[in-house]
C-alpha cells in the first residue's frame, strides 16, 4: 500500500464509518477496485484506521463521554440502588442502554463470526446490500417527526440492527438511526446515540485483532499507514458533524439516493 492508497482508503473509512452508507461495503469495494484484497499489512491498517474513527467520536463527544462515564461509574458501585440510579439518572441510563446494544452484537458475532469474515471477499454481497441500506433510510420518510426517548428494549431493537450491521453493505450508523426513527425517537437523540454505542463494539473489535496487526507491525510502512489513520481521524469528525445536522433535518433520504447508485455501479460493473 503506497501513501495515496492509504489516503484513498482511510477517507473512505473515516466518512463512511458515520456517514449513513457503509465503511465496511465502500472498503470492501474500495480494496476490489485498488487490488487490495490480499495485500500484506491489511489487519494492521484496519486496526489504525478504526483507530482514528474512535478518536473522532471521543473528539466530537469528548465532554459528553467524560460525563457519561464518570457518571455510569459513579452509580454502577452502588448496586442496591441500580433501579433507581435508572430511572433518575441519565448518565447511567444511557450507559446501560449501551450495554443493551452489546447483547445481540456481540451474540450475533459469536455465533456467526466467519460466515461474516468470509462475507468480506465478496464485492457483489456489498453492492446488493448497498441497495438495503437505500431502502432503511428511505423508509424514514414514512416516520415524520419523531419526539420520543430511548429506552431498554428500544436499545435491544438498535443493538439488532448493528448486528445485521456487520454485513459489508449495511451501513453501522444508517440501521441504528433509522431503527431509532422508526422507533419514534428524537433524531437528535438517536445520532448521538448511534455514535456513542459504536464506541465499546470497535474498541472491543480493534482488542480482537490486535494481536494479528502487531504480527505485522516489524514489516508495516508506518508512514503510509499513520497518514491513513490521520486522515481516517480527520474526515471522521467531519462526517459527525454532517450527519448530525442531515439528521436534524430529515434528510437521510439524500443518503439513499446515493447508496442506490453506489450499489447498482457495483453490481453491474464488478
Amino acid at each position: 500500500m503506497n501513501w495515496w492508497e492509504s489516503v484513498i482508503l482511510g477517507l473512505v473509512q473515516g466518512l463512511t464509518e458515520f456517514l449513513p452508507v457503509s465503511s465496511s461495503g465502500h472498503l470492501v469495494l474500495g480494496q476490489h477496485l485498488l487490488g487490495l484484497e490480499t495485500a500484506a499489512g491489511d489487519v494492521l491498517f484496519e486496526v489504525l484506521v478504526h483507530f482514528g474513527t474512535i478518536m473522532s467520536v471521543f473528539w466530537v463527544y469528548r465532554e459528553r463521554i467524560q460525563s457519561l462515564t464518570i457518571g455510569f461509574c459513579r452509580r454502577a458501585v452502588r448496586v442496591s440502588e441500580l433501579g433507581q440510579s435508572y430511572k433518575t439518572d441519565e448518565h447511567f441510563r444511557m450507559g446501560v442502554q449501551i450495554l443493551i446494544t452489546m447483547i445481540p452484537t456481540f451474540t450475533v458475532y459469536a455465533i456467526w463470526g466467519s460466515e461474516i469474515e468470509a462475507a468480506f471477499g465478496s464485492p457483489k454481497l456489498a453492492s446488493g446490500m448497498l441497495l438495503v441500506t437505500g431502502v432503511l433510510l428511505l423508509l424514514t420518510r414514512l416516520r415524520r417527526a419523531p419526539s420520543g426517548q430511548i429506552t431498554a428494549p428500544k436499545s435491544f431493537l438498535i443493538g439488532l440492527a448493528q448486528s445485521a450491521a456487520m454485513i459489508p453493505g449495511i451501513s453501522r450508523s444508517g440501521a441504528t438511526i433509522c431503527t431509532a426513527l422508526y422507533q419514534n425517537v428524537e433524531p437528535s437523540k438517536a445520532a448521538d446515540f448511534s455514535f456513542l454505542m459504536l464506541l465499546p463494539v470497535v474498541i472491543g473489535a480493534t482488542i480482537f485483532k490486535i494481536g494479528e496487526a502487531l504480527g505485522q507491525a516489524a514489516v508495516a510502512d508506518w508512514g503510509v499507514l499513520l497518514l491513513g489513520t490521520l486522515v481516517a481521524f480527520i474526515s471522521g469528525i467531519v462526517a459527525i458533524r454532517l450527519v448530525l445536522d442531515v439528521v436534524r433535518r430529515g434528510r437521510l433520504q439524500y443518503f439513499a439516493i446515493y447508496c442506490f447508485i453506489a450499489g447498482g455501479l457495483g453490481l453491474i460493473l464488478i
